[in-house]
């Protein structure tokens, strides 16, 4: 896939958007992290990110938005890996994540974790790994964030022993180039129809 375009078209949206332009007639930009992808429907779940800043998200608004993918395969790029867990504060050692089942925003203390900073991709620790790594006997979950290049581990919430790994895994960050239409209100029963899929965290912008 060509992704000039999708990026120029995107920021283009997006500038739009900012300066109080007409978004019904030229469009908007979502961004935000993949929650929920069903990949026979082609429907992706995205919980918004407030802040749009790669060194700073904010995923706090509600509800989480609901796009149908571009037909043309060639406006989609990476297909996203789902996850709720939505961010991880090391330094109030909290954890923000989607709750699936009660469906909304949760923010869960987790003051017995024990981190590892400094702990790139590459590092022996992570490398080649799978997160999350769940240990029923321990009763701890160890996550990574490759943003906070940091390696965490925390006891299992009170609650939520028997919640699905996804509930700890961190979603691809996406942006979706829309043109919301009438009847349309992203929601699963009436999702935006996306025009420009792009998977953020799977696409080096960079790469010739």
């Amino acid at each position: 896939m060509n992704m000039k375009p999708v990026l120029l078209i995107a920021a283009a949206a997006l500038m739009l958007g900012v300066a109080g332009c007409d978004t019904s007639k030229y469009g908007q930009v979502e961004q935000g992290k993949v929650i929920a992808f069903d990949k026979d429907a082609q429907i992706v779940t995205v919980v918004h990110d407030t802040n749009i800043d790669p060194s700073n998200p904010k995923y706090d608004k509600m509800p989480p938005v609901v796009f149908k993918l571009p037909a043309n395969p060639k406006e989609i790029g990476p297909l996203p890996k789902v996850g709720q867990r939505l961010q991880l504060n090391l330094e109030e050692k909290k954890l923000e994540i989607y709750d699936a089942q009660k469906q909304t925003l949760v923010y869960i203390d987790i003051p017995d974790a024990d981190v590892q900073k400094d702990i790139g991709k590459e590092h022996a620790l992570v490398k080649d790994q799978s997160f999350p790594k769940i240990d029923s006997e321990k009763g701890t979950i160890t996550v990574y964030s490759g943003r906070l290049k940091a390696l965490c581990t925390f006891g299992i919430p009170a609650g939520y022993e028997n919640y699905p790994p996804e509930t700890w895994t961190t979603g691809d960050e996406v942006r979706i180039y829309f043109k919301p239409e009438s009847g349309q209100a992203g929601t699963r029963e009436s999702p935006f129809q996306a025009r420009r899929f792009m998977n953020i965290t799977q696409t080096n912008i960079y790469k010739k």
